[in-house]
């Protein structure tokens, strides 16, 4: 019988490869123990961040393809061998158990060509270039930033991404609490395997996960305690928090009631407290004007891909100028709710410029000056952060950040 989370893998990684469903949206539609569950998800995200690789170390014994099954069977147990060091019996003994469901004939197959690779497949493996982005995509970046970028990118997206916390109050208490690393931008990284509820202050509210990239909008917003500030697109609330815990009187606006519903729990766990409303950016109206608003603009997450592998899978660059235009329209209107003086940062986890120096140009940026923005990370007078920015660190997502000022 074969291990309940390597099933559960390979059913999220046909999920994402056949069916283009993006993974969360199979972790959400999956009833399954915690620690399965949890198992699962990062034998899947592993698998699909490494298939490059496991592809190259399997080439040399397989003699043609094998069906789409049995080379997912394949590809996880390889990742499990030459990525993740997993004992080779039992991997390659639940393996087997797997392809005999998928395809009885190939357990053979299975069997040896596995027994090749964990003895053999090291070299070929580690010597392999990261996973290519999809084509649409890779196209756009090197077009964007040019080639030997884009190779830079995907060897991010192949190491991963560790987990950041952001910190209520004190964050170099909490580095020191967590055994994390303090990063310049006011960040905790923590690295390696960690449960998020068993770390010191998480029953107590005392931080939040949010990359340290996606931390950065709100720092440079710098919400001042009594202003009236606009939090638009705010699920799942991180953006809010900080601004919350800025002791600004915050209004959370999102499209989704269910995704607001997760707001609203990070803001009790941690205290703090911001009005929730469920509207559209598009025909909602406030009644009265900002201090300053914060638009976290829905976009192509391509930013994300190091702790999303699935989303080049399951994404093929359809919609994007319907993407384009509805930014544009947010930003437009999110401007004119702005008191005379106010200020909006605009921002995307997209690495497409489109989503970025295209919609504000014209819109006279304001250069924000910070002690931890480094020069490479300027372009022009906003920002536009990369995966393998901070590479020694563990890397950051990929970000577009403008400021804007209202005359």
């Amino acid at each position: 019988m074969a291990d309940a989370a390597r099933e559960l893998a390979l059913s999220f990684i046909k999920g994402v490869l056949a069916q283009r469903i993006m993974m969360s949206d199979l972790v959400a539609a999956t009833q399954a123990p915690p620690e399965v569950l949890a198992r699962a998800q990062r034998l899947a995200g592993a698998t699909l961040r490494n298939i490059g690789p496991a592809d190259a170390a399997l080439k040399p014994y397989l003699k043609k393809a094998p069906p789409a099954p049995v080379r997912d069977v394949l590809r996880l147990a390889t990742v499990e061998l030459l990525a993740l060091g997993e004992a080779a019996h039992g991997v390659v003994s639940e393996a087997v158990s797997l392809t005999r469901q998928a395809s009885p004939r190939a357990t053979g197959m299975a069997n040896a060509v596995l027994r090749k690779v964990s003895q053999e497949g090291q070299a070929a493996f580690d010597a392999a270039p990261p996973t290519r982005l999809s084509n649409w995509l890779r196209g756009r970046l090197g077009a964007a930033y040019g080639n030997a970028v884009v190779a830079q990118i995907e060897a991010a997206h192949g190491v991963g991404a560790p987990l950041d916390l952001t910190a209520k109050g004190d964050a170099a208490a909490l580095a020191e609490a967590t055994g994390g690393t303090l990063l310049p931008t006011g960040s905790v990284r923590i690295t390696g395997p960690v449960q998020v509820t068993a770390l010191p202050g998480f029953a107590e509210g005392t931080f939040w996960v949010q990359d340290a990239a996606a931390a950065l909008p709100a720092k440079l917003l710098n919400a001042q305690p009594g202003e009236r500030v606009l939090d638009l697109c705010a699920a799942p609330g991180g953006k809010t928090m900080q601004l919350a815990a800025a002791g600004a009187d915050v209004v959370a606006l999102d499209l989704s009631a269910r995704r607001l519903g997760r707001v609203e729990e990070n803001l009790s766990r941690t205290g703090l407290a911001a009005q929730l409303v469920s509207g559209d950016v598009l025909k909602w109206e406030p009644e009265e004007q900002f201090d300053a608003i914060l638009l976290d603009a829905p976009c192509s997450a391509t930013g994300t891909i190091r702790r999303h592998p699935d989303l080049p899978h399951v994404k093929d660059g359809k919609g994007l100028k319907e993407l384009f235009a509805l930014q544009a329209a947010m930003l437009e209107r999110a401007m004119n709710w702005l008191k005379p003086g106010g200020r909006l940062v605009y921002c995307t986890c997209s690495l497409l410029p489109e989503e970025g120096e295209a919609q504000v140009a014209g819109l006279n940026p304001v250069r924000p000056e910070a002690e931890w923005i480094e020069d490479g990370w300027r372009a022009g007078n906003s920002l536009r952060l990369r995966p393998d920015f901070w590479s020694e660190r563990g890397g950051m997502d990929g970000f577009f950040i403008a400021v804007l000022h209202k005359q």
